[in-house]
């Protein structure tokens, strides 16, 4: 099954569907209320009887427009240097247990909005294409037998950064949390149609060259090893969402570093689960400043 928002004649809502073969239903004309992503998922095991019934009304025809599919978490926990070639790249250690960090919920933006650049602000802009998990039910202490239960699905983000603010300000959350620094999409994937999300090719690409091509087999520590971990600590809430870390092909990686500039665009897709499209534009205070 796969959970989108989408934005047509002016209404947005939660639509879902049972395959990409079939056409979004809104989830209100299932009966579903919904206003968050934790609602959504709540909700799911109705929402599955309900499509497979058949007899719901889907979106009037015409192209929506997806929206980001993650709305109101909790909290989005992040992991740094989570693949071995991207720790090569950009020359740091190997960590001995995962590197975690913050992205807050105002960076979050949908599978083709801009991201948006103050050259004030950074002129280190760069990509990260991630596998998304999203976790489907209030999860602490969890074992390796179990870990994988606790995910609803996944989805496709760029963990978009600000090099220059990460390095100076020797944390990554605010480098990472500038607004729409989270693009997430393009919809959500539930976790039983994904085999196994350490098999998952990922790639990237800039202005359609490509820049990162992997799999999530390369991962340091798997997503399994990764919701132990994180739940070892903190509860871990349904429509929480944990990005998993990067492969190699970052612009921070090639030397000298290429960085992203108004008008590029950056494409993650990771198989199985989808495309993003997010381009690069200048901030309207930039622009309104007459610079």
């Amino acid at each position: 099954m796969q959970i989108s928002r989408l934005r047509q004649c002016g209404v947005t809502q939660f639509a879902a569907r049972l395959s990409e073969q079939d056409a979004w239903v809104p989830v209100p004309n299932l009966g579903v209320e919904a206003r968050t992503t934790a609602d959504v998922i709540e909700q799911s095991a109705t929402i599955r009887a309900r499509l497979a019934q058949g007899n719901a009304s889907t979106l009037a025809d015409g192209q929506p427009a997806l929206e980001c599919p993650v709305v109101a978490p909790s909290k989005i926990l992040a992991i740094g240097l989570n693949y071995l070639d991207h720790i090569k790249e950009t020359g740091a250690t190997q960590p001995e247990r995962p590197i975690l960090f913050a992205k807050y919920a105002n960076a979050l933006a949908g599978p083709t909005d801009p991201t948006i650049l103050d050259p004030r602000l950074t002129s280190e802009l760069d990509y990260e294409a991630e596998l998304a998990v999203i976790i489907g039910r209030a999860a602490r202490r969890l074992t390796d037998e179990n870990a994988l239960d606790s995910v609803f699905g996944y989805a496709v983000a760029n963990d978009v950064s600000a090099r220059d603010w990460q390095r100076t300000d020797a944390q990554f959350s605010r480098s990472k949390s500038y607004d729409t620094f989270c693009p997430i999409g393009p919809w959500l994937t539930s976790a039983d149609e994904i085999a196994d999300p350490q098999d998952l090719r990922i790639t990237s690409r800039v202005n359609g060259e490509v820049r990162q091509d992997s799999t999530t087999a390369q991962m340091l520590f798997s997503v399994r090893e990764l919701l132990v971990y994180l739940s070892s600590t903190m509860t871990l809430y349904p429509g929480d969402v944990i990005l998993t870390g990067t492969p190699p092909g970052v612009g921070l990686g090639f030397r000298p570093p290429v960085f992203l500039q108004p008008g590029d665009t950056v494409e993650c897709e990771i198989a199985g689960l989808g495309r993003i499209g997010n381009t690069v534009e200048l901030d309207p205070a930039y622009r309104n400043d007459g610079r």
